[in-house]
C-alpha cells in the first residue's frame, strides 16, 4: 500500500527569525549560536560563527525548537542549492531562515531529508528579489508535496540516510587530515628540514636561471580567426592549469598548420608551464601525451636542465615560500606580472636529482591517496543522492 502525499504546510508550523541591532555589541557577545545562510550548511545544526545573548534573541531573533528544520528562504545561495538542517541544540536564526516545526505525524529528520531530497523541484520555485537575492515564497513551499509513510518507516529512512551522512562526515575529516599532512610534508621535504632515508648530501642554492631556461608565450596576435578550430592543438593559459594538471578547452585550439608555424611555443614533455599574471604558483608539468600543445599568452614555459627534476621543481614553484618570493620580485600595479627576469633570479635550494625524484614521488603518492579518498567521497555522495530519490518518494520501500 502506497503512503499518502501531504503538503509541507499541513504538517508543519512555521517560525520567523530576525537580526538584532548590530550597533548594540551586548547583543552579540553571548553563547547562543545565530544561524544565517552562511552557517546553514550541515544536516544537523548546532553551531555558528556568530552568537547572541538572551537579550539579543529577545529583541531581534527567535529560538528554534530542537527537532525543527531550519530552511533558507532568501539568499544568493538559493540559485544553486536548497539549504536545510535539523536543529539538534539550542540555536536562534535570522530573517532569511524559517524554522519548520513538524507535527506528531512527521519524524523531524525525515522532514529535513524530504526537503533536501526534493531540491531539484524546490529550486524551480526560486524567484528573484529586488537586490538579486534568491527567494522561496513560503506559500509555495507550504503547498509543496512530500511523501509521508508511517512514522516507523520515516525513522528507518532517516536512519539509513543518516548512516551515509556519517560516512561522508568521516571521509571529510580524513581528507582534511590527509591534506594537512601533505602540507606539512611539503614544507619539510621541499626545504630539507626533513630528509628521506639514504640522502645526506648538501643541497645547492642556485638561481633558477642556472638550472632552467624560459620562454613567454606572446603569440596571440600571430593567430587569425581562421586558425582556430573545434578539435585541434590545445592552447594552454593559466585557466587551463587546474590542481597542477593541464585541462585544455575545446574552444581554445588551433589547426595543426597554425601550431607548426609557432613551433617555438610548443610544449615538450617535462616542461613546466606557469601562469604569469595574477595567480602566482599556478603551474603544471607537461606530460608525454601533452607534448606539442601550445603555450598561451598568459603563460610561460620553464624548460629544466638535466639536474633539475620537473616534478620536484613544480612543487617548489607552487609552494607558499616561492609564491611569496615571486610576488615580491614581480611587477605590476593592479595585477602582478611574472617575467623571465624574475624567474631567472629566483633562488632555489636543489638536492641531488635522485633526492628530487624521491621527494616528488612521496608527494605524488600522497596526492594519489587524496584523490582516491575524494573519489570515494564523490561516489558516496552519488549513492546518497540515489537513495534519497528512491526512499523519499516511495519508489523503494524499506522492509
Amino acid at each position: 500500500m502506497s503512503a499518502p502525499k501531504v503538503c509541507v504546510g499541513q504538517v508543519t508550523r512555521w517560525l520567523s527569525g530576525g537580526t538584532p541591532s548590530r550597533s548594540v555589541s551586548a547583543y552579540w557577545t553571548g553563547e547562543i549560536p545565530w544561524i544565517s545562510a552562511s552557517t546553514l550548511k550541515q544536516i544537523e545544526i548546532s553551531e555558528s560563527d556568530q552568537h547572541l545573548t538572551p537579550e539579543g534573541v529577545a529583541v531581534g531573533s527567535k529560538m528554534a525548537p530542537i527537532g525543527s528544520t531550519l530552511f533558507l528562504v532568501r539568499g544568493s545561495a538559493l540559485y544553486n542549492e536548497i539549504r536545510a538542517g535539523l536543529v539538534v541544540k539550542p540555536v536562534c536564526f535570522n530573517q532569511d531562515v524559517k524554522a519548520l516545526v513538524p507535527d506528531s505525524s512527521v519524524e523531524p529528520k525525515f522532514l529535513t531529508y524530504s526537503l533536501l531530497g526534493r531540491a531539484e523541484y524546490l529550486l524551480k520555485l526560486v524567484s528573484t528579489a529586488g537586490n538579486s537575492a534568491g527567494v522561496l515564497d513560503t506559500k509555495l513551499v507550504q503547498a509543496f508535496e512530500i511523501w509521508l509513510p508511517p512514522r516507523a518507516e520515516q525513522r528507518a529512512i532517516a536512519g539509513a540516510l543518516g548512516d551515509v551522512d556519517a560516512l561522508l562526515g568521516a571521509l571529510d575529516q580524513l581528507i582534511a587530515k590527509k591534506r594537512d599532512l601533505k602540507q606539512a610534508a611539503m614544507q619539510q621535504l621541499l626545504t630539507g628540514q626533513t630528509r628521506l632515508p639514504g640522502f645526506h648530501s648538501e643541497w645547492e642554492v642556485k638561481r633558477l636561471g642556472e638550472r632552467a631556461n624560459f620562454r613567454t608565450g606572446p603569440f596571440g596576435s600571430a593567430l587569425h580567426k581562421s586558425d582556430y578550430t573545434d578539435d585541434g592543438i590545445p592552447i594552454i593559459n593559466p585557466m587551463h592549469i587546474v590542481d597542477s594538471r593541464l585541462v585544455p578547452s575545446r574552444t581554445m585550439t588551433v589547426t595543426v598548420s597554425a601550431a607548426e608555424a609557432l613551433s617555438d611555443f610548443r610544449l615538450e614533455s617535462g616542461d613546466i608551464i606557469i601562469g604569469r599574471r595574477g595567480d602566482m604558483g599556478r603551474c603544471a608539468v607537461v606530460q608525454e601525451d601533452q607534448s606539442g600543445w601550445l603555450c598561451g599568452t598568459g603563460s610561460m614555459i620553464i624548460r629544466c636542465a638535466d639536474d633539475a627534476i620537473p616534478s620536484f621543481l613544480q612543487r617548489v614553484l607552487s609552494s607558499p615560500k616561492a609564491v611569496a618570493a615571486i610576488e615580491d620580485a614581480s611587477v605590476g600595479t593592479t595585477m602582478i606580472n611574472l617575467n623571465q627576469s624574475v624567474l631567472n633570479g629566483l633562488i632555489i635550494e636543489f638536492p641531488s636529482p635522485d633526492e628530487q625524484t624521491a621527494i616528488a614521488e612521496v608527494l605524488t603518492d600522497m596526492d594519489a591517496e587524496l584523490a582516491a579518498l575524494e573519489q570515494r567521497r564523490a561516489k558516496t555522495r552519488a549513492l546518497k543522492q540515489g537513495m534519497m530519490q528512491e526512499l523519499l518518494t516511495g519508489k523503494t520501500r524499506l522492509v
